[in-house]
């Protein structure tokens, strides 16, 4: 699609807990309070399908937040994200209503083997008809290191060091099969070619995995892989591996600076630009005049509480703010050991501090509130306004998060998306059955590995 003619792609910001990504949201008089039903996901689902939304995609972590205070009862008290359903197993449920929806879960390659998680989404994917992305992270927190066996988390590049080879591994077992590789004639007894299913056969610095994966491939070819990293060293990850990449903007300005690194990285990764869609998160808060939407927005910010951001930012950067002054400085030493480096380095930049407190981070950040991440009010033609202007430069689409639910997306459905419709920059149908198909990105060539090699030369 060429520049006259782009259209953006809408993306839901999900968890699977009692809250969106704005901590504040269940404290909504209007949001719902049955998250641990089916019935609160599928209903959001349908939603988005009926909007023709690319996908849902959900945010994970495997522990609450607790490092603040080194206890969890602040956290539990005052529905901190406290609760984290599996997301893969939540997504089937939403599956199950819908026919075109693409739905992404997070999944770390921190703490699984790469078999593992090469078969659980390749699973998924053929259950869905294609429709599933994988969020990949490296999990950073010391409550998940806890809770997973071990005494901490890994150093930051270290961390992906082992994402790249993580990756290697799975994407070299959904190469295991060829896409014609079945056969399934009964008639012969002959049920698949086995010169079309490969063992992978690696071994390398973190992994050993033989393969062949017993999954055969889905019609999108494999899963869509997504990525969030913002650090030097994520975005280098993110142009090596990422199809869709999730981006934190503060400003336009700042958006079409990543958004440049990004492409580039993908580039320099011997990739094709155009392939990587980016996409900022943004919360909408969409009134019927200006004045509506901005006493929506005060209410809406009315609902943090100072706890959320202690208990975020603690999570996030392993360090217990609650054992230190709120006016005194980090030191060097401790600045280098956080395990957010984007963060740490926003704070830095916003306040022009070498070295901020922890008052720094509370306001710089925005951790907790409505300010954390872009946030666009007003009525439904100023929010499109909005949006398409930063679509012309600075993305490929937006990660629409929820300030309430399921209300966020059910406005935004009903009056925001016929407005991009009607400019031509949404879809008004599904292209395809696959995620793939609707986000016009092919699933790259097979991997070949080198036994596949010497097979060949055979």
């Amino acid at each position: 699609m060429n520049a006259a003619n782009r259209q953006m792609s809408l993306i839901a910001f999900m968890q699977a807990q009692n809250c969106t990504n704005y901590v504040g949201s269940w404290r909504h008089p209007a949001s719902m309070s049955d998250f641990l039903t089916p019935a609160y996901y599928q209903r959001i689902a349908r939603t988005l399908e009926d909007a023709k939304f690319d996908m849902a995609f959900f945010d994970d972590r495997l522990a609450m937040p607790d490092i603040y205070g080194n206890d969890h009862r602040a956290t539990v008290e005052n529905g901190i994200r406290t609760v984290k359903i599996d997301p893969c197993t939540v997504l089937m449920t939403m599956a199950a209503v819908t026919t075109h929806l693409g739905l992404g879960s997070t999944y770390s390659t921190t703490y699984y083997e790469p078999f593992h998680v090469a078969r659980l989404f390749a699973t998924m994917d053929l259950m869905t008809g294609g429709r599933v992305a994988w969020n990949v992270v490296t999990s950073f927190n010391d409550s998940e290191a806890a809770n997973m066996g071990h005494d901490e988390h890994m150093e930051h590049d270290a961390r992906y060091d082992r994402a790249d080879e993580f990756l290697d591994v799975v994407t070299g077992l959904w190469s295991s099969w060829e896409d014609d590789a079945l056969i399934v004639d009964k008639a012969s007894g002959r049920f698949a070619d086995p010169d079309k299913v490969h063992r992978l056969d690696h071994a390398g610095r973190y992994f050993r995995s033989k393969g062949p994966l017993p999954v055969p491939r889905s019609a999108q070819g494999q899963p869509v892989l997504l990525q969030a990293g913002q650090s030097g060293r994520g975005i280098a990850f993110a142009g090596r591996w990422a199809e869709v990449v999730f981006a934190s903007y503060q400003t336009r300005e700042a958006g079409r600076k990543q958004y440049a690194a990004l492409k580039g990285a993908a580039a320099a990764a011997g990739r094709d630009p155009n392939l990587m869609k980016v996409a900022p998160a943004v919360k909408v808060i969409i009134g019927e005049t200006a004045s509506m939407a901005e006493e929506k927005r005060e209410m809406i910010a009315a609902l943090a509480k100072p706890i959320d951001s202690l208990a975020l930012l603690c999570e996030v950067l392993n360090v217990d703010f609650a054992t230190r002054p709120y006016e005194e400085p980090f030191t060097d030493e401790e600045l280098a050991g956080v395990s957010w480096h984007s963060l740490r380095d926003k704070v830095i930049q916003k306040t022009g501090k070498k070295n901020p407190s922890v008052r720094d981070f509370v306001e710089a950040s925005g951790r907790g509130t409505i300010n954390e991440s872009l946030t666009i009010s007003g009525t439904p033609t100023q929010v499109a306004d909005q949006m398409e202007e930063w679509f012309s430069d600075a993305c490929d689409g937006f990660v629409v998060a929820a300030t309430e639910i399921p209300g966020s997306y059910e406005d935004f459905a009903r009056l925001v998306v016929p407005e991009l419709q009607r400019r031509g920059l949404f879809r008004t149908e599904y292209p395809g059955r696959t995620l793939r198909d609707t986000i016009g990105v092919p699933a790259p060539p097979l991997r070949r590995s080198p036994r596949t090699a010497l097979e060949a030369a055979e």
